[in-house]
């Protein structure tokens, strides 16, 4: 994983607008693990309240498309400020269903000059598929992607 690190942040450099910067990295992630079953990031909106997810992501169709900040998983790590990892969804009351199929679920908070401004949400079929290599993994990549996106919420997204 972290050899492909080095061109996944050149070419992330490369790129012009934040729509391509959220979708190279959603295809990125979705190469990079066989256990990576749905590859999605979501954004803060402006009022702080909602999260939104980017229209772009790999996997099955969900209808979670706007979640509450303090709902969910997701909503959790938005809360707490820090990667969740849940080894068996089954077993945490947080999680919302998206996927019958889902087993477990890692979500990575996405930083911009100090303040949370989305995440990266991961869901693997498998149980306890996501290990501490996979946390700091996807810290990484949160951190360049903070470092490069320039819009500040969902709202500032062209859609």
């Amino acid at each position: 994983m972290f050899r492909h690190i080095d061109q996944y942040s050149d070419l992330l450099k490369t790129l012009e607008t934040d729509d391509e910067r959220l979708k190279h990295t959603i295809d990125f992630l979705s190469q990079c693990r066989r256990h990576y079953h749905w590859v999605g990031i979501y954004l803060l909106e402006r009022n702080g309240v909602f999260l939104s997810l980017y229209p772009y992501y790999i996997g099955r169709p969900t209808s979670h498309v706007r979640i509450p900040v303090e709902k969910g998983i997701c909503g959790a790590a938005v809360r707490e400020g820090s990667t969740i990892i849940v080894d068996d969804v089954r077993e945490d009351d947080r999680y919302i269903a998206c996927s019958l199929e889902t087993r477990s679920e890692i979500v990575v908070p996405i930083y911009k000059q100090g303040k949370i401004i989305g995440e990266i949400d991961i869901d693997s079929d498998e149980l306890q598929a996501f290990t501490d290599e996979d946390r700091k993994f996807l810290e990484r990549v949160a951190d360049l992607l903070g470092n490069e996106l320039e819009l500040e919420s969902f709202d500032d997204l062209p859609l």
